[in-house]
């Protein structure tokens, strides 16, 4: 329903122990239905989370053609979402890398606490650039940059954006608000008026962070789409599609009432 709206790139899943995170452990039998119900380019335009080579071994297994590996600029948080420190996690990182660029697979670089730690608090701009120039130099395409606790503003995304693109140029970057504070669309705006065009959203707002108390979701895809559709821009999404996608998704989690605004503004639900 989602590639039907007109979404060209959607995470379908995340190849992590299902010890630590349990939602995600028949990502494997996801991909295989999804795999046997789309077309080939449709499947193609599907991605994973493998944070280590066993993930990216499962992937490359299934056909996936574009994988994601995800660190943090904070100590504390790296400590707690993958069990080691940034260093370490950059280690195990590369080898990742290679393979995937070995087997033609595209490969995303994440990082999170952009903005702000739950942990450490303000984080520096500088250890932004550094773990983003890293993924770079391994070989990912993009890097997105994660408020993962939605505590960025316009003004704070300003200033990091200000100084990494000092070096890093604005069609390697993508950015990835949770909206917490609902800060989400204020701080995609000024992502836009730098010159990023790439802009990470789950239909109706739905995830989190087990590791980060209190986060909401990403922000919502429907907002972000009727926000850029107000500005004149084109998206190749079918607004009405998406909402009828996301509609269908909160049913299955037993009418969970949808964190974006512009589904409950034009459906009621």
């Amino acid at each position: 329903m989602l590639l039907s709206a007109g979404l060209k790139s959607i995470e379908a899943g995340s190849f992590v122990s299902s010890k630590w995170v349990p939602q995600m452990k028949n990502s494997r039998e996801v991909f295989e239905v999804l795999k046997k119900k789309l077309t080939v380019s449709q499947f193609n335009s599907l991605s994973a989370l493998t944070p280590n080579k066993t993930g990216l071994e499962a992937a490359l297994s299934l056909g996936i053609k574009e994988v994601a590996v995800f660190g943090a600029a904070s100590e504390s948080f790296s400590q707690k979402n993958i069990n080691c420190t940034i260093k370490e996690s950059l280690s195990r990182f590369q080898p990742v890398c290679d393979e995937a660029i070995r087997n033609g697979v595209r490969i995303r670089g994440y990082v999170s606490c952009v903005l702000g730690c739950p942990y450490e608090g303000s984080i520096s701009p500088d250890k932004v650039l550094d773990v983003s120039s890293r993924l770079l130099e391994m070989g990912c395409y993009e890097v997105s940059l994660g408020d993962t606790i939605g505590v960025g503003t316009p003004g704070s995304t300003e200033v990091l954006l200000s100084h990494l693109l000092k070096k890093i140029p604005a069609d390697k970057l993508a950015v990835h608000f949770h909206n917490t504070y609902g800060q989400a669309l204020a701080n995609i705006l000024v992502a836009l008026q730098q010159g990023i065009a790439v802009v990470d959203s789950s239909a109706s707002g739905l995830g989190g962070c087990p590791y980060a108390k209190g986060a909401s979701g990403n922000v919502a895809t429907e907002d972000v789409v009727y926000m850029l559709h107000g500005m004149g821009l084109q998206t190749g999404i079918d607004l009405r599609k998406l909402l009828e996608a996301s509609s269908y998704i909160d049913q299955q989690l037993g009418n969970r009432r949808s964190l974006s605004n512009v589904k409950l503004a034009m459906t009621g639900l």
